[in-house]
């Protein structure tokens, strides 16, 4: 058996789904996809091939499009109405030109948009701007608010990022299908245990004494992390977590109840993705930018992917195969992931429309598409195929 790898990349002008057939070498494109809609996440089933998209705005709402044939075709499931449901409800050229159809969307008013999507034991999960979390449990057709998050007591304090108060992570684990964790900017990492009758917020220190005193607001004080979260990842079979932060990158053997710092050795502490490796929970990489306010591009604008193998006590730089001269792109926080073979593929998407791809873990790297939108995401699917 050989297997297809499909890369899922979300953009601001729509999905499209990168396919290799032969060993991950020849990559054929398709897209734009969902009506060119920004969709800020992608996500595949491995078991049925069902795709999902989450995205939209203040001009489409917001809403997870669905497909069950590769991509060939889409339907939407709409949360929000947008200014588009607005306005062509009351100009029926404007409804005629779109093709408008009116829509009954549940949260009109509460939300502006999706940004992130979690399937796991048969529910689909679906993370807001504001900060909310939404399930569904007929695979996208219906959704249902988590009102313990929606209730949080701390949900008050909570403090918008830069892009606004987003929930961009949801993270769960095979073992237990009532614990999931999240991470919300800036509010931090949230855990459940209860299937997401209560929630717990984790962002406590390890070792707060060692935290050096620092003047930016999302840097770590007061025996916690910076609040600003920009992805989590889950690794090997247990509570491993680690977490690329506004202002740093943490590792927690504890679920999330405390949080190690693992940026020494990297070349500034700010950055937006990180990943793990599919089997070896040791194994990680990260992309680090000059600073927030330096302009967000790799430090002298040499592009180069972090690696880890001792569960971020060392790390090194990788290099082969990316730009190292005059390089001013940035990578963001859901714009890397993994895949599943051996060796596994590492992939990461750029602001400024190129894919890179990895088949030997992040040691060379080839730029497999170019001139695509801005990349909001990358994520990967493979399935089985019949050989020859």
């Amino acid at each position: 058996m050989t297997r297809s790898t499909t890369i899922l990349v979300g953009t601001t002008k729509g999905a499209f789904l990168l396919t290799a057939r032969d060993g991950r070498e020849h990559w054929e494109i398709k897209g734009p996809l969902c009506d060119g809609w920004p969709i800020n996440h992608v996500i595949g089933d491995p078991a049925t091939g069902t795709l999902w998209a989450a995205g939209g705005g203040e001009w489409h709402g917001a809403g997870v499009w669905c497909s069950t044939d590769g991509g060939d075709s889409w339907a939407l499931s709409k949360l929000a109405n947008g200014q588009l449901d607005e306005w062509a409800a009351n100009d029926p050229e404007l409804a005629e030109m779109f093709g408008w159809e009116p829509s009954d969307a549940p949260f009109t008013g509460e939300i502006e948009t999706l940004w992130s999507l979690h399937h796991s034991h048969g529910t689909l999960y679906a993370g807001a701007k504001p900060a909310t979390l939404f399930a569904s449990h007929d695979r996208g057709q219906s959704w249902q608010r988590i009102e313990g998050l929606s209730n949080h007591p701390s949900r008050d304090s909570w403090n918008p990022g830069a892009a606004g108060l987003v929930l961009h992570t949801i993270v769960s684990t095979p073992a237990a299908p009532d614990k999931l964790w999240i991470g919300i900017s800036a509010a931090g990492v949230f855990a459940t245990e209860d299937g997401g009758a209560s929630w717990e917020r984790r962002n406590r220190l390890s070792n707060a004494d060692a935290c050096p005193k620092h003047d930016h607001p999302a840097a770590p004080r007061d025996g916690e992390t910076g609040h600003c979260v920009h992805n989590m990842v889950r690794a090997g079979d247990g509570d491993l977590l680690y977490q690329q932060n506004h202002h740093g990158t943490w590792r927690s053997p504890d679920g999330g109840r405390s949080w190690e710092d693992i940026t020494a050795g990297l070349p500034s502490s700010f950055g937006f993705p990180i990943a793990v490796h599919p089997r070896d929970p040791r194994t990680l990489w990260v992309l680090p930018l000059n600073s927030d306010s330096g302009g967000r591009y790799p430090p002298e604008g040499s592009a180069a992917v972090w690696k880890s193998t001792d569960g971020g006590e060392n790390w090194a730089a990788r290099r082969s195969g990316l730009p190292q001269e005059n390089c001013f792109f940035t990578v963001l926080r859901q714009a890397m992931a993994t895949d599943s073979s051996d060796p596994a593929g590492i992939y990461f998407g750029t602001n400024t429309g190129s894919v890179f791809v990895s088949s030997d873990e992040g040691e060379h790297w080839t730029e497999v598409a170019r001139h695509l939108p801005t990349v909001l995401s990358v994520e990967t699917l493979q399935s089985p195929e019949a050989a020859g």
